[in-house]
């Protein structure tokens, strides 16, 4: 198999992005992460109710070898001689696609910011466990909309900067790591609880979650500063926007969630709007800003767009840029 040049990477990475603005999801059926997580609901319901542990090794191990096998699958079928070669570049930008998300990391916001502007708190409630892990039953407007604005800058980083970053550094087996990396991604939203009954079955799935987010999660800072720069240029800005606390924020406070990844996008983000996040009895971030209120929602998903603009470009530019040196 021979595998494509930079030139061709960089441009199913674009085209892939176009695919997201454009379309957004595709059906649940023809979703390739849908199918990784049909594996994993499979390979969860069959988990045994002794040496939990260490089936979920097995069980992650095996779910990220059906993902790498997948894009593997689709690089092999997209460089078939005969096979024309605008077909192979959507065939691969469509499979690529699949393994980040704009679109849908930012519609959520707005679809929430429309039920709190109306005042509709008991819809909201309803909404929210299906994006973060608190309990929204207390949670007064101004928490709510502290939840929905940390999940869209925690997510960037694992929807978005991660799966873009592993296609990027492994080059021609790029569109593999990104699906291996999605695999981890997938298994620990699914099982990676510290409470029962994953608490065992996800440990695995959640330190390889850590792990490959490390690196992405510190780099966000870097993009969400991009982004409130670019903000603090516009003529009309949604509100105030304090780039270089993005940086100050980060390095203060990227360390006190139970995450260690998770605070630093957030954290950047209370800093460069100038906002206080917080979640009831286990953080808070940048508490010597004023809470952050509804109009704020629109400010994040603004930023974060943004932050995702300039990690696609980027990350296009870091690939042309390594294939021109490694190939003169």
């Amino acid at each position: 198999m021979i595998l494509p040049d930079s030139g061709h990477l960089a441009l199913v990475l674009l085209l892939a992005a176009a695919i997201d603005i454009v379309f957004g999801e595709p059906p649940a059926a023809v979703h390739p992460v849908v199918w990784i997580g049909k594996l994993i609901n499979f390979l969860k319901d069959a988990a045994p109710r002794t040496h939990r542990k260490i089936y979920g090794v097995a069980m992650a191990l095996c779910c990220v070898f059906f993902a790498a096998l997948l894009g593997y699958s689709v690089l092999y079928i997209a460089a078939l001689p005969g096979m024309p070669g605008v077909l192979g570049l959507l065939l691969e930008a469509y499979f690529l696609k699949a393994t980040f998300a704009i679109n849908c990391l930012l519609s959520p916001a707005r679809e929430i910011y429309g039920h709190l502007e109306a005042n509709r708190l008991e819809k909201v409630r309803e909404m929210l466990p299906i994006y973060v892990s608190r309990n929204p039953s207390k949670l007064t407007r101004t928490q709510m909309s502290s939840a929905v604005i940390e999940s869209v800058s925690e997510n960037y980083v694992d929807g978005v900067l991660s799966p873009i970053f592993y296609y990027t550094i492994f080059g021609g087996y790029g569109l593999v790591a990104a699906y291996a990396f999605k695999a981890i991604s997938t298994l620990d939203s699914m099982v990676g609880y510290k409470t029962e009954p994953y608490r065992e079955l996800g440990y695995f799935s959640a330190k390889s979650d850590d792990v490959l987010n490390w690196i992405p999660a510190r780099i966000s800072v870097i993009f969400i500063l991009a982004a409130a720069l670019t903000v603090a240029l516009l003529p009309k800005k949604p509100g105030q926007i304090f780039p270089l606390n993005s940086i100050k924020s980060a390095l203060e406070d990227g360390m006190k969630t139970p995450s260690p990844n998770s605070g630093y996008p957030m954290a950047a983000t209370a800093g460069a709007l100038g906002i206080k996040l917080e979640k009831p009895d286990n953080y808070i971030l940048g508490a010597l800003y004023p809470p952050s209120e509804v109009k704020d929602i629109k400010r994040v998903s603004q930023l974060i767009a943004l932050a995702s603009g300039f990690s696609l470009a980027a990350f296009a530019a870091v690939i042309q840029i390594a294939g021109i040196h490694l190939h003169p």
